[in-house]
């Protein structure tokens, strides 16, 4: 079923590998695309990475992806998923570069600043529980604390609450999640959160 092929773009900021054995798992299919035309064939995309805000970013322009990235997301109106730094390519711009973001959703990357009266560890790394504000087909609905993997320095900052789907709290609420129309958004790995995690991409699979 063509729902349950997604589409991966090939770029070299990580984590691509365990996303794909996840889908895998869950009885999905996985594409990587090798090009932007590539790309354009998806009804389903999953944007992963790790890194740099601004090293990713010069990729996806200097070969093409935000054009296709483009269509897909805006024109085409096909689920996208951004994970960690992918997510963090939906905004406008980033603390970290210099370079403007998809500007998909409208909002900043800020940096995690430990403060004496506030201390916290930079970056934000581990299991943390998150706090789910609305509904949005993927979070499950149950009872039980829902604890996720994050690993970031950076963390979004929405100008549209209502695009805020989850937060987590570390020295102050901040986003976890993220959606606007077919475009969602995990700044922690669902890929690593075992259960959790397995629980999000299976829901995605089925959007």
């Amino acid at each position: 079923m063509d729902n349950n092929k997604i589409y991966i773009p090939n770029l070299s900021l990580g984590n691509t590998k365990s996303v794909v054995n996840m889908i895998n798992r869950l009885g999905g299919e996985v594409i990587i695309a090798n090009s932007p035309e590539d790309l354009l064939q998806a009804k389903k995309v999953i944007l992963p990475g790790v890194g740099s805000f601004d090293v990713g970013m010069k990729e996806l322009n200097e070969h093409g992806w935000v054009e296709a990235l483009n269509i897909v997301a805006l024109e085409k109106k096909i689920p996208v998923l951004g994970i960690c730094l992918g997510m963090q390519f939906f905004f406008d711009e980033s603390e970290e570069g210099v370079l403007p973001g998809l500007g998909w959703i409208p909002g900043k990357l800020i940096k995690f600043v430990s403060q004496p009266e506030n201390p916290i560890k930079v970056p934000h790394m581990g299991w943390n529980a998150i706090k789910v504000y609305k509904s949005n087909g993927l979070f499950p609905i149950q009872d039980e604390e829902l604890r996720y993997y994050f690993v970031h320095s950076y963390h979004a900052v929405c100008e549209d609450a209502n695009h805020v789907v989850a937060t987590a709290y570390h020295g102050s609420d901040v986003t976890a999640s993220v959606q606007k129309d077919n475009i969602y958004g995990f700044q922690f790995h669902p890929e690593k959160s075992h259960r959790f995690g397995m629980e999000l991409l299976k829901n995605f699979l089925s959007i």
